[in-house]
């Protein structure tokens, strides 16, 4: 009897490379954030968030779920904390705030760009962790007195987030069009 093997091969594009690296950015930060001490237990800048914002703005917001889901994932395994409650206010928080991406995504850009999406998304982001909290974890109105500080602290983090984010892009493109430049 022989035994027969079977080959898969897999063709990895450059979209698919980038959104890897992105996500292994993503999970390093996440990491990094996880040893700063946090005024409000659990409560984190999001700096992740600068890494899935970067990836809606060059490739897409089906890539920036893939970082933010890989993120959330990855960094939950390397932190041991998977399927913990914090991972699961974690997911909770990157669905609601890719849900809020995604139609954020088609407003007017105009009015709405990198940072009034990162306000957004982070205020997605806590509106998902505190439906997770109320439902489960706890389970009474008392959680509402925590809204307006959680709220501006989300805002707050969502508008620095999305600077940063702005301005890596605006030094990443200054340097294509220097390196075209030059060539």
């Amino acid at each position: 009897m022989t035994a027969s093997t079977t080959k898969i091969t897999l063709k990895v594009t450059t979209e698919d490379e980038l959104v890897a690296r992105l996500a292994a950015c993503a999970i390093v930060l996440a990491v990094i954030e996880a040893g700063i001490p946090s005024p409000i237990p659990g409560f984190k800048p999001g700096l992740a968030n600068i890494v899935t914002l970067i990836a809606l703005q060059r490739i897409g917001w089906g890539a920036a779920v893939w970082v933010s889901l890989l993120r959330i994932l990855g960094a939950g395994l390397v932190l041991g904390g998977f399927f913990s409650p914090g991972f699961i206010m974690s997911l909770g928080g990157g669905v609601v705030s890719l849900l809020v991406l995604g139609v954020a995504q088609y407003l007017p850009r105009r009015w709405f760009g990198l940072v009034s999406w990162s306000m957004l998304a982070a205020v997605g982001h806590l509106v998902g962790q505190l439906i997770i909290a109320r439902l489960w974890l706890i389970p009474h109105n008392g959680i509402v007195v925590l809204i307006p500080l959680l709220s501006a602290m989300s805002i707050g983090f969502g508008l620095i987030n999305g600077l940063i984010a702005a301005h890596l892009i605006s030094d990443a493109k200054e340097k294509r069009d220097h390196e075209k430049h030059e060539s």
